[in-house]
Protein backbone atom coordinates (compact mmCIF):
# COMPACT_ATOMS: atom_id res chain seq x y z
CA UNK A 1 0.00 0.00 0.00
CA UNK A 2 2.92 2.31 0.90
CA UNK A 3 3.75 2.01 -3.12
CA UNK A 4 0.50 3.10 -4.41
CA UNK A 5 0.65 5.66 -1.85
CA UNK A 6 4.11 6.82 -3.65
CA UNK A 7 2.94 6.38 -6.94
CA UNK A 8 -0.20 9.24 -6.07
CA UNK A 9 2.28 11.25 -4.47
CA UNK A 10 4.22 11.13 -7.55
CA UNK A 11 1.14 11.65 -9.49
CA UNK A 12 0.03 14.71 -7.98
CA UNK A 13 3.54 16.18 -7.87
CA UNK A 14 3.40 16.27 -11.72
CA UNK A 15 0.36 17.82 -11.44
CA UNK A 16 1.15 20.40 -9.14
CA UNK A 17 4.56 21.07 -10.79
CA UNK A 18 1.96 21.96 -14.18
CA UNK A 19 -0.91 23.86 -12.67
CA UNK A 20 0.75 26.00 -10.08
CA UNK A 21 -2.13 26.54 -7.89
CA UNK A 22 -4.46 24.94 -5.79
CA UNK A 23 -8.06 23.73 -6.92
CA UNK A 24 -11.14 24.89 -5.35
CA UNK A 25 -13.10 22.05 -7.36
CA UNK A 26 -12.67 18.61 -8.99
CA UNK A 27 -15.07 17.34 -11.37
CA UNK A 28 -15.24 14.10 -13.19
CA UNK A 29 -16.98 14.23 -16.44
CA UNK A 30 -18.46 10.78 -17.48
CA UNK A 31 -19.64 9.76 -21.16
CA UNK A 32 -20.18 12.10 -23.76
CA UNK A 33 -20.08 14.94 -20.66
CA UNK A 34 -16.51 16.06 -21.66
CA UNK A 35 -17.39 18.95 -23.80
CA UNK A 36 -18.17 20.85 -20.25
CA UNK A 37 -14.12 21.29 -20.13
CA UNK A 38 -14.09 23.17 -23.48
CA UNK A 39 -15.91 25.44 -21.02
CA UNK A 40 -12.91 25.92 -18.93
CA UNK A 41 -11.32 29.47 -18.88
CA UNK A 42 -7.30 29.29 -19.71
CA UNK A 43 -6.91 25.85 -19.42
CA UNK A 44 -3.88 24.18 -18.80
CA UNK A 45 -4.42 20.30 -20.36
CA UNK A 46 -2.89 17.56 -19.27
CA UNK A 47 -2.52 13.99 -21.04
CA UNK A 48 -3.05 11.17 -18.85
CA UNK A 49 -0.58 9.79 -20.88
CA UNK A 50 1.92 12.34 -19.60
CA UNK A 51 1.35 12.19 -16.22
CA UNK A 52 3.59 9.45 -14.03
CA UNK A 53 1.48 6.59 -12.61
CA UNK A 54 -1.40 7.81 -13.73
CA UNK A 55 -3.63 5.62 -15.48
CA UNK A 56 -4.89 5.89 -18.98
CA UNK A 57 -8.27 5.70 -20.20
CA UNK A 58 -9.34 3.50 -22.75
CA UNK A 59 -12.93 4.11 -23.18
CA UNK A 60 -14.56 6.11 -26.64
CA UNK A 61 -15.71 9.25 -25.28
CA UNK A 62 -13.50 9.75 -22.64
CA UNK A 63 -10.47 11.84 -24.18
CA UNK A 64 -7.99 11.54 -20.88
CA UNK A 65 -6.87 14.64 -20.65
CA UNK A 66 -6.77 16.52 -17.06
CA UNK A 67 -7.94 20.42 -17.29
CA UNK A 68 -6.95 22.99 -15.18
CA UNK A 69 -9.00 26.36 -15.25
CA UNK A 70 -11.72 28.40 -13.88
CA UNK A 71 -15.37 27.96 -14.38
CA UNK A 72 -17.16 30.67 -13.34
CA UNK A 73 -15.07 32.13 -10.40
CA UNK A 74 -13.90 29.51 -9.62
CA UNK A 75 -10.22 27.21 -10.31
CA UNK A 76 -11.41 23.54 -11.04
CA UNK A 77 -9.59 20.34 -11.65
CA UNK A 78 -11.52 18.87 -14.56
CA UNK A 79 -11.11 14.99 -15.49
CA UNK A 80 -12.06 14.15 -18.78
CA UNK A 81 -12.65 10.80 -18.59
CA UNK A 82 -12.59 8.10 -16.01
CA UNK A 83 -11.24 4.39 -15.31
CA UNK A 84 -13.62 1.55 -15.02
CA UNK A 85 -13.56 -1.77 -13.26
CA UNK A 86 -14.98 -3.13 -16.68
CA UNK A 87 -11.46 -1.85 -18.44
CA UNK A 88 -9.71 -4.08 -16.49
CA UNK A 89 -8.46 -2.30 -13.85
CA UNK A 90 -8.44 -2.90 -10.02
CA UNK A 91 -10.40 -0.42 -8.02
CA UNK A 92 -7.28 1.20 -6.64
CA UNK A 93 -7.26 2.48 -10.33
CA UNK A 94 -10.86 3.47 -10.89
CA UNK A 95 -10.43 5.86 -7.28
CA UNK A 96 -6.92 6.94 -8.10
CA UNK A 97 -7.76 10.06 -9.72
CA UNK A 98 -9.44 11.25 -6.55
CA UNK A 99 -6.94 10.42 -4.31
CA UNK A 100 -4.38 12.58 -6.55
CA UNK A 101 -6.84 15.43 -6.34
CA UNK A 102 -7.58 14.82 -2.45
CA UNK A 103 -3.24 14.98 -2.08
CA UNK A 104 -3.32 18.85 -4.35
CA UNK A 105 -5.79 19.86 -1.44
CA UNK A 106 -9.26 19.51 -3.00
CA UNK A 107 -12.05 19.23 -0.69
CA UNK A 108 -15.13 19.35 -3.04
CA UNK A 109 -15.44 16.97 -5.83
CA UNK A 110 -18.74 16.60 -8.58
CA UNK A 111 -18.64 13.48 -10.20
CA UNK A 112 -20.91 13.22 -13.13
CA UNK A 113 -22.05 10.15 -15.19
CA UNK A 114 -24.20 8.84 -18.57
CA UNK A 115 -26.76 6.23 -16.65
CA UNK A 116 -29.44 4.06 -17.48
CA UNK A 117 -32.74 4.86 -15.94
CA UNK A 118 -34.35 2.57 -14.03
CA UNK A 119 -37.15 4.93 -12.42
CA UNK A 120 -39.59 4.52 -15.12
CA UNK A 121 -41.04 8.22 -14.47
CA UNK A 122 -38.04 9.47 -15.11
CA UNK A 123 -37.32 11.20 -18.94
CA UNK A 124 -34.40 10.67 -20.87
CA UNK A 125 -31.99 12.76 -20.96
CA UNK A 126 -32.79 14.36 -17.82
CA UNK A 127 -30.36 14.82 -15.00
CA UNK A 128 -30.57 13.25 -11.55
CA UNK A 129 -28.61 14.59 -8.30
CA UNK A 130 -27.48 11.20 -6.80
CA UNK A 131 -28.77 11.12 -3.16
CA UNK A 132 -27.21 7.73 -2.80
CA UNK A 133 -25.96 5.12 -3.93
CA UNK A 134 -26.27 0.63 -3.86
CA UNK A 135 -22.51 -0.33 -4.34
CA UNK A 136 -22.01 -3.59 -2.77
CA UNK A 137 -22.17 -5.36 -6.30
CA UNK A 138 -19.07 -4.91 -6.75
CA UNK A 139 -15.87 -4.82 -5.35
CA UNK A 140 -14.57 -1.82 -2.60
CA UNK A 141 -11.65 0.40 -3.85
CA UNK A 142 -11.07 0.15 -0.03
CA UNK A 143 -9.65 -3.47 -0.31
CA UNK A 144 -6.39 -4.27 1.06
CA UNK A 145 -4.72 -1.98 3.61
CA UNK A 146 -6.22 0.88 4.76
CA UNK A 147 -4.56 3.98 3.38
CA UNK A 148 -4.51 5.88 6.79
CA UNK A 149 -3.40 9.32 5.33
CA UNK A 150 -7.07 9.47 3.76
CA UNK A 151 -9.41 8.20 6.61
CA UNK A 152 -10.34 5.14 8.92
CA UNK A 153 -10.33 1.28 8.34
CA UNK A 154 -14.23 1.57 8.19
CA UNK A 155 -15.06 4.34 7.32
CA UNK A 156 -19.09 5.54 7.60
CA UNK A 157 -21.01 5.92 4.51
CA UNK A 158 -24.37 7.57 5.80
CA UNK A 159 -23.90 10.25 4.09
CA UNK A 160 -21.66 10.34 0.67
CA UNK A 161 -23.04 12.50 -1.26
CA UNK A 162 -23.44 15.94 1.05
CA UNK A 163 -26.71 17.65 1.68
CA UNK A 164 -25.09 21.26 1.53
CA UNK A 165 -24.29 20.19 -2.03
CA UNK A 166 -27.03 18.69 -2.90
CA UNK A 167 -29.58 22.03 -1.68
CA UNK A 168 -27.22 24.00 -3.36
CA UNK A 169 -28.14 21.67 -7.13
CA UNK A 170 -31.87 21.99 -6.24
CA UNK A 171 -31.40 25.95 -5.90
CA UNK A 172 -29.34 26.48 -8.60
CA UNK A 173 -31.26 24.26 -10.87
CA UNK A 174 -34.51 26.00 -10.04
CA UNK A 175 -33.30 29.19 -10.76
CA UNK A 176 -31.97 27.84 -14.36
CA UNK A 177 -35.55 25.99 -15.06
CA UNK A 178 -33.66 23.00 -15.35
CA UNK A 179 -36.12 20.24 -13.82
CA UNK A 180 -33.65 18.10 -12.21
CA UNK A 181 -34.56 14.73 -10.20
CA UNK A 182 -33.31 13.43 -7.37
CA UNK A 183 -32.27 9.46 -6.91
CA UNK A 184 -30.59 6.44 -5.92
CA UNK A 185 -27.60 5.17 -8.38
CA UNK A 186 -26.47 1.74 -8.75
CA UNK A 187 -23.39 0.39 -9.33
CA UNK A 188 -22.84 -2.67 -12.09
CA UNK A 189 -19.45 -4.05 -13.04
CA UNK A 190 -20.10 -3.88 -16.58
CA UNK A 191 -18.77 -4.20 -19.64
CA UNK A 192 -22.54 -6.13 -20.96
CA UNK A 193 -25.50 -3.88 -20.01
CA UNK A 194 -28.49 -5.18 -17.38
CA UNK A 195 -30.68 -7.94 -18.18
CA UNK A 196 -34.42 -7.21 -17.83
CA UNK A 197 -34.42 -9.64 -15.01
CA UNK A 198 -31.61 -7.43 -13.23
CA UNK A 199 -33.23 -4.16 -14.13
CA UNK A 200 -35.80 -5.87 -12.40
CA UNK A 201 -34.02 -6.57 -8.94
CA UNK A 202 -32.57 -2.90 -9.44
CA UNK A 203 -35.53 -1.21 -9.51
CA UNK A 204 -36.43 -3.81 -6.44
CA UNK A 205 -33.44 -2.95 -4.41
CA UNK A 206 -34.64 1.07 -4.28
CA UNK A 207 -32.39 2.39 -7.39
CA UNK A 208 -33.62 4.84 -9.57
CA UNK A 209 -30.21 4.92 -12.19
CA UNK A 210 -27.93 2.06 -12.59
CA UNK A 211 -24.11 2.36 -14.18
CA UNK A 212 -20.92 1.84 -14.03
CA UNK A 213 -18.68 4.02 -12.76
CA UNK A 214 -18.99 6.88 -9.84
CA UNK A 215 -19.66 4.43 -7.15
CA UNK A 216 -15.47 3.32 -6.22
CA UNK A 217 -15.14 7.19 -6.47
CA UNK A 218 -17.26 8.84 -4.25
CA UNK A 219 -16.37 5.76 -1.88
CA UNK A 220 -12.61 6.94 -2.54
CA UNK A 221 -13.55 10.74 -1.46
CA UNK A 222 -15.81 10.22 1.29
CA UNK A 223 -13.37 8.03 2.41
CA UNK A 224 -10.56 11.03 2.48
CA UNK A 225 -13.47 13.50 3.88
CA UNK A 226 -14.24 14.93 0.76
CA UNK A 227 -17.65 16.76 -0.01
CA UNK A 228 -19.21 15.03 -3.21
CA UNK A 229 -21.60 15.85 -5.52
CA UNK A 230 -23.37 13.59 -8.29
CA UNK A 231 -25.08 13.88 -11.15
CA UNK A 232 -26.40 11.48 -13.53
CA UNK A 233 -27.67 11.65 -17.15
Amino acid sequence: MNGLLNRLNVAAEYIRSKIGDKPDIGMVLGSGLGVLASQVSNPVVLEYSDIPEFPESTVQGHAGQLVFGKLGDKKILVMKGRFHYYEGYEMEKAAFGIWVMKLLGIENVIITNAAGGVNESFVQGCLMVITDHIGFLGPSPLRGPNLDVFGTRFPDMTEIYDKGLISLARECSGKLNINVYEGVYCFAQGPQYETPAEIRAIRILGADAVGMSTVPEAVAANHAGMKVLGISC
